[in-house]
């Protein structure tokens, strides 16, 4: 089973459907300048000629950087600016990110090679599980407001602006407006403080010392949620107008 498909970066010769290299676990793929037969070639004077190697493992995959001199960057286009950095000579860094880009810098030339790891592998839950269920580390309820003020402070950033500066809190009630009609800047401000206490950035109004004063909340918060996807792409139709139910 496939598990691995590798993009290369686009030329003046692709036709509507580009060139896919699909690797199977313990299959690797070398890439470069002058590759052996059934590698990529990369057909640039600014890359190596053997310039690195990727090899497939299961639900993720490895990098080797096989250039001299030249960092490699993989970044995670759907994330928040994450990527991580591969050095010159690294062998089989591992990649997190179900969706990655490596950035070859080329003479001057940034080339894309995107690299998709779409198999997932869960664990079964067994029945009879003995004992007390494990407390979740983050409690949120998708259909309650509070959930569609995280959504609209976090939508600039999932929609594929990494560093958008976050929107106020009169951008937030405009953009509540659709599903919760009698948004306000007081209930959005409430939610938000509620908000910093149930995700536990700041103490509950019950303990005997109120604690330090949480600057930068929306940030923090925005921050968080994103880090532990506590708020997806997917989970921004909480702000479309509801179709028969309204946010409670």
């Amino acid at each position: 089973m496939y598990s691995i498909i590798v993009v290369p970066p686009p030329t003046t010769e692709d036709g509507p459907a580009r060139t896919q290299y699909r690797l199977a676990p313990g299959e690797r793929l070398a890439f470069g300048r002058s590759v052996p037969e059934g590698g990529l070639r990369i057909g640039h004077d600014g890359v190596s000629r053997r310039a690195g190697e990727i090899a497939a493992h299961g639900t993720f995959w490895t990098l080797s950087n096989l250039s001299a001199h030249q960092t490699y960057v993989v970044e995670n286009p759907e994330g928040a600016g994450e990527h991580i950095k591969v050095a010159p000579g690294r062998l089989d860094a591992p990649v997190p990110f179900e969706f990655s880009r490596i950035v070859l810098p080329a003479a001057g030339d940034l080339l894309p090679v995107e690299v998709w790891a779409p198999r997932h592998d869960y664990l079964r839950e067994e029945d009879g599980t003995d004992g007390e269920p494990t407390a979740p580390a983050f409690s949120v309820d998708r259909t309650k407001r509070y959930f569609a003020v995280l959504a609209a402070l976090c939508e600039p950033r999932l929609r594929g602006a990494p560093h958008a500066p976050l929107p106020t809190t009169d951008q937030v009630v405009e953009r509540l407006r659709p599903a919760w009609p009698a948004a306000s800047r007081t209930s959005v401000q409430w939610n938000i403080d509620y908000l910093a206490v149930k995700l536990r950035l700041k103490p509950g109004p019950e303990t005997a010392e109120p604690g330090p004063r949480l600057n930068g909340k929306k940030e923090s918060l925005v921050s968080l949620a994103l880090r532990f996807d506590l708020v997806r792409e997917d989970d921004l139709v909480v702000l479309a107008a509801p179709s028969g139910r309204a946010l409670r």
